[in-house]
């Protein structure tokens, strides 16, 4: 199970990476650009669960290139990667961290990482990209 922490010290090892508290809740930037964050459910969005069973534990909301590659994210890891209503046309995806593994979850930081970050800053760090 990964945790809150596990995020931090995976997105801080990325360059110009800073981890701020916005609305009680932890986000990392990259450069100013919002790439992962705590994502809790609102009243609306359980609301819009109805009757179908919530996602449990801690959930993390991370940026995708766009909507082409979230569509390809959530069909790879379907038992822990998700959207909801309120991210649709949205190029982000939730996961549960209670649910990913740790490779998994390095992936999914560092590709959110990555469609946020400055494109120099990412030619610097992952050169194949």
């Amino acid at each position: 199970m990964a945790t809150l922490d596990d995020v931090a010290r995976t997105a801080l090892d990325l360059p110009g990476t800073t981890e701020v508290t916005s609305r009680g809740w932890r986000v990392w930037k990259v450069e100013g650009r919002q790439f992962v964050w705590e994502r809790p459910f609102r009243k609306a969005d359980l609301r819009r669960f109805g009757d179908d069973p919530v996602p449990a534990g801690p959930i993390l909301a991370a940026a995708v290139e766009d909507l082409g590659e979230k569509q390809a994210v959530l069909a790879e890891h379907p038992g822990s990667h998700f959207t909801i209503p309120h991210f649709e046309g949205y190029a982000a995806v939730l996961v549960r961290l209670e649910t990913v593994d740790d490779d998994v979850l390095a992936e999914t930081v560092e590709d959110a990482w990555a469609a946020r970050a400055p494109r120099s800053t990412v030619a610097r760090y992952r050169p194949d990209r």
